[in-house]
Parts: structure tokens; sequence; C-alpha cells
């Protein structure tokens, strides 16, 4: 009997781990796949014959974005956006979440609160009316106009909520006798204790300034203060007719691809997510999995 459940542990920890190999190579698999289209030769990925590994190695599309310096200035408001961005999100976000994860009791007007942000995740007004609004407020061709335009995500206000009414309420009781004010209870104390919820937002909030590529199209007038996704969305191989080019570059143009180059767009714009991903990961199954306890 002890040895049909060993054998039969054996086989179930075969095929668990073999069912985790496949689903981990479906993830990877169109990563590696884009950085083979991204360094292959253009005839090898026009003609589709790029599968599994690179064909005829070419970093020509590398070295249109890199020698563009259009592309350092949109990486940097990218820089910008997304350090500034999530700053003022996690700040506005957890202002927002701690009055509300109170009882009705403690904070009376919690459920008008609530249906209004709720409302908002609900119904949207609209891209005419979203631009307008961004117009009035002088924000236009403003780095400004990228941050707070999206500075209030509800779902991730919800999941900080959440959270917060797992926290045992002795803390801030003890908190209370020893003197202590709703501002030193919020940052001394349920801000440290809520860290992996607040981490997993962040990366949540951090991704999603990273990645928007539609509000530069919508709010920047000139080039030069695209973010990164917007400007990497521009680029296309094109040879200009009013332009006089010389044999080497007119080549240089020549070796270039549009898939292969949307694919490096692809992979560039992956990098710096890919590279804080694992610092954060190990919050993130915590955070997620207690910010969506209802409480």
């Amino acid at each position: 009997m002890i040895r049909s459940k060993s054998v039969g542990s054996k086989v179930f920890t075969f095929f668990n781990t073999m069912l985790m190999i496949i689903l981990a190579a479906s993830c990877l698999y169109p990563l590696w796949y884009t950085f083979c289209l991204s360094v292959s030769a253009k005839e090898a990925v026009d003609a589709g014959k790029v599968v599994m590994t690179p064909i005829g190695f070419n970093l020509s599309s590398y070295s249109l974005i890199m020698n563009d310096r259009e592309f350092f200035s949109s990486v940097w408001v990218s820089v910008q956006r997304v350090v500034l961005g999530t700053v003022i999100s996690m700040v506005v976000m957890i202002l927002i979440a701690y009055p509300l994860s109170k009882t009705n009791k403690e904070f009376k007007i919690r459920n008008i609160c609530m249906w209004v942000l709720i409302f908002t995740m609900l119904f949207s007004g609209g891209t005419i009316p979203w631009f307008m609004t961004v117009k009035y407020y002088g924000l236009i061709d403003s780095i400004w106009a990228l941050i707070l335009s999206g500075s209030l995500p509800v779902f991730n206000v919800i999941l900080i909520i959440s959270f917060f009414r797992q926290l045992p309420k002795d803390l801030e009781e003890a908190a209370v006798v020893d003197g202590a004010g709703p501002w030193r209870i919020l940052w001394g104390i349920v801000v440290p204790c809520s860290v992996p919820v607040l981490a997993t937002v962040v990366l949540f909030v951090s991704v999603g300034h990273w990645n928007e590529y539609l509000q530069g199209l919508l709010f920047m007038n000139t080039p030069e203060k695209y973010p990164l996704q917007t400007y990497i969305k521009q680029i296309v191989v094109k040879i200009s007719p009013d332009v006089s080019y010389t044999t080497e570059q007119y080549q240089e143009l020549l070796k270039n691809s549009n898939k292969a180059l949307d694919a490096a767009k692809v992979f560039i714009s992956m990098i710096p997510m890919l590279a804080v991903y694992p610092f954060i990961q190990r919050y993130f199954v915590t955070g997620i999995t207690l910010g969506a306890v209802k409480g």
C-alpha cells in the first residue's frame, strides 16, 4: 500500500512538473520569438522563416532606434512619468483608501464615496470629454497631462481598501492610547504593515505608466515630449523622396524590415519592467490574495 502511494506520488510529480515546464515555455516563447525577429535579416523576417532561432544576424533595427536622439528624450520622459506618476498615484490612493476602509460609523459618507468610485469604473465620459478636461486645465503638451490624467486607478484603490480592512484593529487602538493621531497611524503603522499590497499596486501603476502610449498621442504636440511607447509606435522604415541619401545610408535603410523593427520596439519596451519585476514578485501573490479578500 505504501509502495503504491509512493508510485502514485512520483507519477503525479512527473506530470505536474511537465505541465509547469510546458506552461513556462508557452510564456517564454513569445519573448524569445520577438527577440529572434528583431535580430534576424530582413529577407528571413519578411518571408516568415524565423521560428525558433535568428536567421542572418542583423542589428539594424536596434541601430535605427538607438541612433535617434528622440529615442533618449522619450526614455527620459517615460522615466519621469513612471517615477512621478507612481509616487503621486500611491499617495492619492492611500489617502483615499484609508478612510474608506473604516466602518460607516467611523466615516459617515463612506458609502457615498464608494459609489462614486465604483461609478467611474462602470461608466466613462469618453475620449473627447477627457481631452477637453485636460485642455481646459492647461496641461496639453505637458508631462503633467500624462501623470495626472490617470492618477487614480479605482481598481487598485479597492485592493488597498480590502487589505487595510484585514489589519488588526488592536494596532490602531494601541496607537490611539499612546496619543497617535490619524496621520501618525496611517504613515507609521498602516502603511508599513501593508507592504505586500502596496508593492503589488506599485507594480501595476508603474507598468501601466510605462506601457501607455495613447495619452502621448492625445496630449503631446511635439515629438520631443513623446513617452517611449508613443515614440516607438511612430517609428517606421521609410525612404523619403525629398531627402538625398548617401550610398551607405541607403543600404542601411534597405536592411531594415518593419516587422523586425516592431519586434525591436516591443523587446526594448519590455526590458525595464522585466528588470524590476523580480524584486517585486515576492509580494505579488500575497498582495493580490489578501487585497482581494472581502472584509
